[in-house]
Protein backbone atom coordinates (compact mmCIF):
# COMPACT_ATOMS: atom_id res chain seq x y z
CA UNK A 1 0.00 0.00 0.00
CA UNK A 2 1.38 3.46 -0.40
CA UNK A 3 -0.39 6.89 0.07
CA UNK A 4 0.32 10.54 0.79
CA UNK A 5 -1.22 13.56 0.95
CA UNK A 6 0.01 16.59 -1.05
CA UNK A 7 -0.04 19.90 -0.29
CA UNK A 8 1.04 22.98 -2.33
CA UNK A 9 3.20 25.18 0.02
CA UNK A 10 4.89 28.49 0.38
CA UNK A 11 7.84 29.93 2.03
CA UNK A 12 9.82 32.80 2.41
CA UNK A 13 13.80 32.69 3.31
CA UNK A 14 14.70 35.38 5.34
CA UNK A 15 18.82 34.45 6.03
CA UNK A 16 20.76 36.23 8.95
CA UNK A 17 24.00 37.61 7.43
CA UNK A 18 22.75 37.26 3.77
CA UNK A 19 20.12 37.74 0.88
CA UNK A 20 18.85 35.27 -0.64
CA UNK A 21 16.87 36.11 -4.55
CA UNK A 22 14.52 34.60 -4.46
CA UNK A 23 13.40 34.69 -1.04
CA UNK A 24 10.22 33.19 -2.08
CA UNK A 25 9.80 29.54 -2.98
CA UNK A 26 6.68 27.49 -3.68
CA UNK A 27 7.10 23.49 -3.68
CA UNK A 28 5.10 20.72 -3.42
CA UNK A 29 4.93 18.53 0.08
CA UNK A 30 4.07 14.94 0.18
CA UNK A 31 3.15 13.48 3.88
CA UNK A 32 2.98 9.51 3.07
CA UNK A 33 -0.32 8.46 5.04
CA UNK A 34 -0.20 6.29 7.63
CA UNK A 35 -2.04 2.68 7.09
CA UNK A 36 -5.85 2.66 8.18
CA UNK A 37 -6.23 1.64 11.34
CA UNK A 38 -2.97 2.55 12.72
CA UNK A 39 -2.29 5.83 14.89
CA UNK A 40 -2.22 9.02 13.21
CA UNK A 41 -4.71 7.14 10.13
CA UNK A 42 -7.44 9.79 11.17
CA UNK A 43 -4.65 12.87 9.24
CA UNK A 44 -7.77 13.41 6.37
CA UNK A 45 -10.62 13.74 9.35
CA UNK A 46 -8.34 16.23 11.46
CA UNK A 47 -6.75 18.07 9.13
CA UNK A 48 -9.43 18.54 5.94
CA UNK A 49 -12.62 19.70 5.24
CA UNK A 50 -13.92 19.05 1.63
CA UNK A 51 -11.42 19.01 0.17
CA UNK A 52 -9.39 21.87 1.38
CA UNK A 53 -7.14 22.21 4.40
CA UNK A 54 -9.16 22.82 7.58
CA UNK A 55 -7.46 25.08 9.60
CA UNK A 56 -4.58 27.00 7.79
CA UNK A 57 -2.78 28.09 10.43
CA UNK A 58 -2.28 24.27 12.03
CA UNK A 59 -1.62 23.29 8.41
CA UNK A 60 1.20 25.92 7.97
CA UNK A 61 2.42 25.05 11.44
CA UNK A 62 3.15 21.21 10.49
CA UNK A 63 4.22 21.59 7.26
CA UNK A 64 6.64 24.46 8.64
CA UNK A 65 7.71 22.17 11.32
CA UNK A 66 8.61 19.25 8.63
CA UNK A 67 10.45 21.59 6.39
CA UNK A 68 12.19 23.90 8.84
CA UNK A 69 11.27 27.14 7.60
CA UNK A 70 8.26 29.15 8.30
CA UNK A 71 5.37 28.41 5.97
CA UNK A 72 3.65 31.08 4.49
CA UNK A 73 0.43 29.66 2.29
CA UNK A 74 -0.72 26.17 2.19
CA UNK A 75 -2.77 24.39 -0.24
CA UNK A 76 -4.06 21.01 -0.25
CA UNK A 77 -3.80 19.29 -3.57
CA UNK A 78 -4.81 15.26 -3.14
CA UNK A 79 -4.90 12.04 -1.76
CA UNK A 80 -2.69 10.11 -3.84
CA UNK A 81 -2.99 6.76 -3.32
CA UNK A 82 -2.71 3.06 -4.99
CA UNK A 83 -5.94 0.73 -4.91
CA UNK A 84 -4.71 -0.99 -2.07
CA UNK A 85 -4.24 1.89 0.17
CA UNK A 86 -7.97 3.38 -0.88
CA UNK A 87 -10.00 -0.40 -0.61
CA UNK A 88 -8.18 -0.42 3.17
CA UNK A 89 -9.17 2.80 4.09
CA UNK A 90 -12.82 2.34 2.67
CA UNK A 91 -13.02 -0.68 4.95
CA UNK A 92 -11.49 1.26 8.17
CA UNK A 93 -14.08 4.25 7.37
CA UNK A 94 -17.24 1.29 6.38
CA UNK A 95 -16.01 0.19 10.42
CA UNK A 96 -17.12 2.83 12.33
CA UNK A 97 -18.94 5.28 9.72
CA UNK A 98 -20.19 7.05 13.00
CA UNK A 99 -16.74 8.54 14.03
CA UNK A 100 -17.57 10.08 10.50
CA UNK A 101 -20.63 11.29 10.91
CA UNK A 102 -21.58 10.30 7.51
CA UNK A 103 -24.44 7.18 6.45
CA UNK A 104 -21.86 5.84 4.19
CA UNK A 105 -18.05 5.92 2.73
CA UNK A 106 -18.73 8.00 0.26
CA UNK A 107 -20.04 10.03 2.21
CA UNK A 108 -17.47 10.21 4.74
CA UNK A 109 -14.53 10.71 1.97
CA UNK A 110 -16.15 13.12 0.42
CA UNK A 111 -17.00 14.87 3.23
CA UNK A 112 -13.21 15.34 4.04
CA UNK A 113 -11.44 14.97 1.09
CA UNK A 114 -13.89 16.31 -1.74
CA UNK A 115 -12.91 15.08 -4.96
CA UNK A 116 -9.16 15.51 -4.23
CA UNK A 117 -8.37 11.42 -4.43
CA UNK A 118 -5.92 10.64 -7.33
CA UNK A 119 -5.66 6.98 -7.47
CA UNK A 120 -2.19 5.62 -9.09
CA UNK A 121 -1.14 2.05 -10.34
Amino acid sequence: MNAAYVFGVAFRLDPTGARADPDRFETTVEIPAVEPGEEGWLFFRDRLWRGEVGDESSARALLGERLGVEVERVAFRELRTDRAYLDALEDAIAADLERFNADDVDEALHKYLGSSIHVRE
